[in-house]
């Protein structure tokens, strides 16, 4: 009797830990996800309409910097006005799967048009920096137009097939809203993600880690050259911490999808407890990726050139307008 008892304990731990770690995605997705949505949609959109009526209402002169700016800055609002329905689906479930499937795809555009308007930004200012007097054909705003509409139907083509990967889960009373990584036919799924990280993510990141690399290259030549030149302190911090922010946030995110549809596929055939750990990880990473739908205009702002100042300037204005105790 005791060794049977003795055998039986630890099966009936283990159950007890499956019966966890299967618990584990469901709360994070209840709990964790819904928590930074709402915070995000706060934070992020109070933060982007502030720096979007600013530049929309006071630019006087519209650069090619300008205008990308103004489009990441879309890109983010559609991304965050797809946050409170985001934020039901996960508390109570939802039966519109049109809905589903076209508010996760405006999360991955949010997501891969945002590091390409970075890209052109940084390769702008470095232009900015290299040719102070001369108006480069890249820094046109005719050439910002162009390449503004090329980065818009270039990512809708790129994320055509995801539409058709994002499906639903029938439950006994409503569906759930899946996510990319845990929908779909997970084989095909595995090789369009990563095709989609390497086009999407790792070539543009390399091209803004390069032109971050030059404009720092040319910001120390240039100290070396003037020994009156401002300190390169401030720019230099800004160039390696948004390099640095993007890639933090958005490598832990690529990588754990990866993970997350390769545990779905017959080659690797995971235990469900394991599955699901990597599936709680993968969950984890989600809104830490979106993030950037909050850091982008404090980025921007943070800068230091005169959309800063112009803000600040009318944004006293209107608060003095607003609130007459305001001095």
């Amino acid at each position: 009797m005791g060794t049977h008892t003795h055998i039986c304990e630890p099966v009936g731990k283990d159950k007890n830990d499956t019966r966890e770690c299967m618990k584990l995605p469901d709360h994070l997705e209840k709990y964790y996800l819904t928590t930074m949505y709402s915070l995000e949609f706060i934070f992020g959109f109070t933060v982007n309409v502030v720096v979007g009526l600013g530049s929309l209402f006071y630019w006087k002169t519209w650069k090619s910097s300008n205008i990308y700016l103004i489009n990441l800055i879309l890109s983010d609002l559609s991304f965050l006005c797809t946050l409170p329905w985001l934020v039901s689906s996960y508390s109570k479930g939802t039966e519109e799967n049109i809905w589903c499937q076209f508010n996760r795809t405006i999360l991955f555009f949010n997501l891969y048009t945002s590091i390409l308007f970075m890209t052109f930004i940084s390769i702008d200012r470095y232009l900015l920096m290299k040719y102070p007097f001369k108006n480069h054909f890249l820094q046109k705003r005719a050439t910002a137009i162009v390449f503004s509409v090329a980065i818009w139907i270039w990512i809708m083509l790129e994320l055509c097939p995801i539409y058709y990967f994002i499906t639903s889960k029938n439950n006994s009373n409503s569906s759930q809203c899946l996510d990319y990584a845990s929908s779909g036919d997970a084989h095909y799924s595995l090789i369009y993600s990563l095709i989609l990280t390497v086009t999407g993510y790792i070539i543009p990141l390399c091209i803004m880690w390069v032109f971050y690399i030059k404009t720092r290259a040319l910001l120390v030549n240039h100290s070396l050259q003037f020994t009156t030149a401002l300190s390169l302190e401030k720019p230099l911090v800004l160039i390696i911490m948004a390099v640095s922010i993007f890639s933090l946030l958005f490598s832990p995110y690529h990588i754990m999808r990866n993970v997350r549809i390769a545990s779905r596929t017959w080659f690797w055939e995971p235990s469900k407890c394991t599955e699901n750990l990597i599936k709680a990880l993968y969950t984890i990473t989600r809104p830490i990726a979106f993030l950037n739908s909050v850091i982008n205009p404090f980025f921007y702002f943070l800068m230091g050139d005169q959309f800063r100042e112009t803000l600040t300037i009318n944004v006293r204005h209107f608060l003095k307008r607003v609130l007459p105790c305001y001095k």
